[in-house]
């Protein structure tokens, strides 16, 4: 069935059609074209969901774009929806403002570096920004001068990743790979036939995510001894979501992380300090006290070392109300901490008596 195919050729865009109130903006109709172009085939649903419409919307939109001259096809029918024809290319130059914002904001410059893509990289914004009218570029350039990502924590250190290419040529080319993997703080190395089915960065740390038996797993590129393709094709399961899988795994992650949880009294001039001071720790709750009283918080560790370290640190800002046994090896560690240092002091006393009567 044919929606479109000449229909209204030489009449323009129909921006306000006469007879409704319907307002077709012209930025939808070129994502309407883009996202076609890239998917081949969509369904009213999806471009709906996309552009965040309603499917008559989008019905709409398509009877505009036939009525412009865009060949626009319908298929009804399971594996249905609209298409453009394979042959059919449109060149649209045009950007919303935010549209290039995003694109010209600077880019994580360390994961282009790794993949060899920064000099690639560059040249595309370059040529990018040459093809743009001189009142796009100069937007651009004030978007780049006043915002910068750096996607490192301040605490990172730089990880070797020699394999990385390797590991990268497997996953474009969809190869098996041989994989020579140090796990744990002991090193111990294991030799695994994975299917890579994708790379992620976090932060500026790399991971492989990897099919092993038809199980996912996830390889810190850093602990890769060895890596070689095979000659096998790599099996990718069917439906596939790296972002989606990645997320997933990341909360199954957090949420079997060790759990010590602490309430505590705290100075509220402290408040502000309390989620920087401890790399480990995680604020749950504050109930703020009326005036100047302490305030009642609740705060996660991962242990109970973590947490007895984090507490010291506070001095006498912070009171442990619980867990009882955190309270006492707090008092232990601080009667300790006085000793030691009453000691050092009675000894450095009695050195400089015994050098004034010599």
């Amino acid at each position: 069935m044919i929606c479109g195919g000449g229909a209204g050729r030489g009449h323009g865009y129909p921006l306000l059609q006469e007879g409704t109130r319907t307002f077709v903006r012209a930025d939808r109709l070129i994502s309407i074209l883009m996202h076609l172009q890239v998917n081949r085939r969509m369904t009213s649903r999806e471009l709906a969901e996309k552009l965040e419409v309603s499917q008559r919307t989008i019905h709409r939109d398509m009877e505009a774009l036939s009525m412009a001259g865009v060949p626009v096809y319908a298929e009804r029918g399971t594996g249905g929806g609209w298409f453009l024809p394979p042959e059919y290319r449109t060149d649209l130059t045009g950007m919303s403002e935010p549209e290039l914002q995003t694109i010209f904001l600077a880019q994580p410059s360390r994961v282009l570096a790794d993949l060899g893509l920064e000099k690639a990289s560059d040249g595309a914004l370059a040529k990018l920004l040459a093809a743009l009218p001189s009142a796009h570029r100069r937007d651009a350039e004030y978007v780049r001068q006043r915002i910068h990502v750096d996607v490192a924590g301040w605490r990172r250190s730089e990880e070797e990743v020699p394999y990385l290419p390797v590991l990268q040529e497997a996953v474009w080319r969809e190869r098996k790979l041989h994989l020579s993997y140090g796990r744990g703080e002991d090193g111990a190395g294991v030799e695994r036939l994975v299917d890579p089915l994708g790379l992620v960065a976090k932060g500026s740390v790399w991971y492989l995510v990897a099919a092993v038996e038809g199980e996912l797993r996830s390889y810190r590129v850093s602990r890769v001894r060895g890596a070689s393709l095979s000659e096998q094709q790599c099996v990718r399961p069917p439906d596939f979501d790296l972002a989606a899988h990645w997320e997933e795994s990341k909360a199954r992650f957090v949420a079997g992380l060790p759990r010590y949880t602490v309430k505590a009294l705290v100075d509220p001039h402290l408040l502000p300090q309390l989620h920087q001071a401890g790399r480990w720790s995680r604020i749950e709750r504050v109930d703020l006290a009326e005036g100047e009283g302490w305030a009642t918080v609740c705060i996660r560790f991962e242990t109970e070392e973590d947490a007895c370290g984090y507490v010291l640190g506070m001095g006498p800002r912070l009171e442990v109300l619980e867990p009882q046994e955190l309270r006492e090896k707090v008092m232990q560690v601080a009667r300790a901490t006085v000793d030691l240092y009453a000691r050092s002091e009675s000894a450095s006393q009695k050195g400089q008596v015994g050098s004034d009567h010599a």
